[in-house]
């Protein structure tokens, strides 16, 4: 009879098979109804679940982070419910929880309207007031085909044939609907809640093939509490309002267009500030003890079959043919280059660690559906650099780095960091006892560190273990950005030697990092972090002078002068329009401070200085005025 192991270490015997939900009864009445799910051995379950044998249990409530998905995959059942209801007529497919949400896809003939959600929404919340019970049911296979051929859902019935024969399958119903289910389920569509939200409809293939109908993806989203789900709506009208897209375009700073899919036009004022960006990180990389270096955009096919990205790369390379018949291939990353690098002349391992890097250019043909502004495009510039070092030296070189990659998040306002270790994924190169050493070596950095990281299993990268660093933004997005990589693999594969202090030859490890990942995803970031209102040392334009009359102009360019001398990026507006209007538009092109004269500020050798934001204004002597903005404006860090 089970002896059941709750999470307190705490041992409840039964004397025949129990279920969660009776377990959670003999402990308490609040947690029998707080009970969402259930974990018996660290596999989800139903509440009625029956428990046969000794096991762990641990019972799940709506509050607790691990219901999240259930919930949300609990909803996308009552979405399904609340469609057929209203529209008979439509089939249903698929509807999985997903991050932030879930979505069910239908087949019908005549789309949903904007209409129709506000309509399905309500039923929903009905649905939920109704409290129908959610229980599993076990058919065989034959059982299911045959259900869904008698009910014309071809959709279901050639998912129930792909089920191995023999195999049990799981039904859930709540009501009248009945889905085709693994689950788990919550006991109730009472317990789904009611803080959801439909989001929107779009065109899905089924399974994702084009030579199969299209569905509609009803999206929605889901949480616990409706003030999580007020929280996230504000997230994501804070996020449109941010966009940097939009900004982009509003603030003239790049666009992009069909001619280059996923290929960045800067305008200046972008590459103004692209260039802010780069300058500052280029002395970061100095100060560091690194060496840069620039390797080809066309490297000969043999160079990537040799690293082992030819085999793994391929599909999302672009070649060329060169006239003597050799395939070349724009490099989509470079690693491969560095090694090159590292290989011309006998290195010692007096001459390590040797710190090379690169705003290498690389191209990458990924899918067109895939791209996004400048987040996500084809052709980018990682600030990229290797450590080429040896075994003893990836502690000590990995706590050097993560503590220049949380000085530059700081210097650019990011402060809250996460890290995940991805370890060894399915498809990899090397064998698995260089795996143990390259994990190992990487789990003693993070150790030494003192790096808190949470496992990322199966995400590293094909030649070894990476830290992936997620900053959190202003409205609680997260974005992955930096990474170390630890890697044993690519020196042994592109012959990289030293001579160690026993004579010997010996294989290099070569630590692949990044800060920014991508210079456009980072700028892209940057941009809805400030949404526009940049600090004023990465501020493209930091300062206008605008006139208030013609009389001032001679005055304005002088300011102007003085501002530029002092190392100031300015701009003068002696256009002759009022100045309240000069100063709304420069405050629209998020200018952080704009300097007003006139005739009488002429006179006084003053300025009126406004800030961005700011109702009032400053009248301050101009030498004062351009010292106190050429020290606001100076980079983070002494960089220049």
């Amino acid at each position: 009879m089970p002896a059941i192991t709750l999470p307190d270490g705490s041992v409840r015997s039964y004397d025949k098979p129990v279920t969660p939900a009776q377990v959670a009864a003999d402990i308490g009445p609040g947690l029998a109804k707080a009970a969402f799910v259930a974990k018996v051995d660290g596999r989800f379950v139903d509440l009625n679940t029956t428990i046969e044998n000794d096991a762990q249990l641990a019972l799940v409530t709506r509050k607790d982070e691990a219901a999240l998905e259930h919930i949300r995959h609990d909803c996308a059942h009552v979405l399904a419910e609340a469609v057929l209801e209203l529209y008979p007529e439509t089939q249903v497919t698929i509807g999985p929880s997903i991050e932030n949400g879930f979505y069910y896809d239908f087949y019908r003939e005549q789309p949903f309207t904007p209409d129709d959600l506000v309509a399905i929404e309500k039923r929903m919340h009905d649905i939920v007031d109704r409290d129908e019970a959610i229980t599993r049911e076990e058919w065989t296979r034959d059982e299911a085909v045959l259900h869904y051929k008698k009910t014309h859902e071809p959709f279901k019935v050639e998912l129930a044939e792909a089920i191995p024969e023999g195999e049990i399958i799981s039904f859930y119903r709540q009501g009248e609907f009945l889905d085709l289910c693994r689950g788990p389920h919550g006991p109730s569509t009472k317990s789904v809640g009611h803080a959801f939200k439909l989001m929107k409809v779009a065109g899905a293939y089924w399974r994702g093939d084009s030579s199969k109908p299209m569905l509609q993806r009803i999206y929605g989203t889901a949480f616990a509490e409706q003030k999580q789900l007020d929280a996230y709506l504000h997230m994501l009208e804070e996020a449109e309002k941010r966009d940097h897209r939009r900004l982009g375009r509003e603030l003239d700073l790049f666009h992009i267009q069909e001619e280059a899919v996923g290929s960045v036009f800067w305008h200046p004022k972008g590459w103004t500030l692209y260039r802010i960006i780069e300058t500052y990180i280029r002395g970061r990389l100095e100060d560091g003890g690194y060496k840069e270096i620039k390797t080809p955009q066309l490297i000969d096919r043999s160079l990537w079959e040799a690293s082992g990205h030819w085999e793994k790369f391929r599909e999302n390379m672009f070649t060329a043919n060169a006239e003597d018949d050799r395939v070349l291939a724009l490099k989509p990353m470079n690693c491969p280059g560095h090694v090159q690098v590292y290989k011309q002349g006998l290195k010692s391992y007096r001459d390590l660690p040797l710190r090379l890097a690169e705003f290498g250019s690389c191209h990458r043909n990924e899918p067109s559906g895939a791209l996004h502004g400048i987040m996500r495009v084809r052709a980018f510039t990682q600030d990229d650099a290797h450590i080429f070092c040896t075994e003893d030296q990836i502690t000590a070189e990995s706590i050097r780095f993560c503590d220049l990659l949380k000085s530059v998040y700081k210097d650019f306002g990011f402060e809250d960091i996460r890290i995940k270790f991805s370890d060894r994924p399915a498809v990899r190169a090397g064998e698995d006892a260089v795996w143990d050493r390259a994990e190992g070596a990487l789990r003693a950095a993070c150790d030494a560190a003192g790096l808190e990281t949470t496992l990322n299993p199966g995400e590293g990268a094909f030649y070894g273990p990476k830290l992936e660093f997620v900053l959190r933004d202003a409205i609680g997005r997260d974005w992955q950005c930096g990474t170390l990589q630890v890697d044993f693999v690519l020196p042994e594969r592109l012959d990289a030697e030293y001579v160690g202090e026993d004579g010997a030859r010996h294989r290099p490890v070569m630590l692949h990092r990044a800060i920014f990942g991508s210079m456009e995803r980072w700028l892209g970031i940057l941009i809805e972090q400030y949404s526009g209102r940049f600090p004023l040392w990465l501020s493209p334009v930091q300062v206008v002078v605008a006139t208030i009359t013609n009389d001032a102009d001679d005055y304005a360019a002088e300011v102007a002068a003085v501002c530029k001398a002092a190392g100031l990026r300015v701009a003068m507006d002696r256009r002759n329009e009022k100045i309240n209007y000069k100063v709304r538009e420069h405050s629209e092109a998020k200018v952080p401070a704009i300097l007003v004269v006139g005739a009488r500020e002429a006179e006084g050798r003053s300025v009126a200085l406004r800030r961005l934001g700011g109702q009032a204004q400053e009248v301050l002597a101009l030498d004062e005025a351009v010292n106190r903005l050429k020290s606001e404006a100076t980079p983070p860090s002494g960089q220049s």
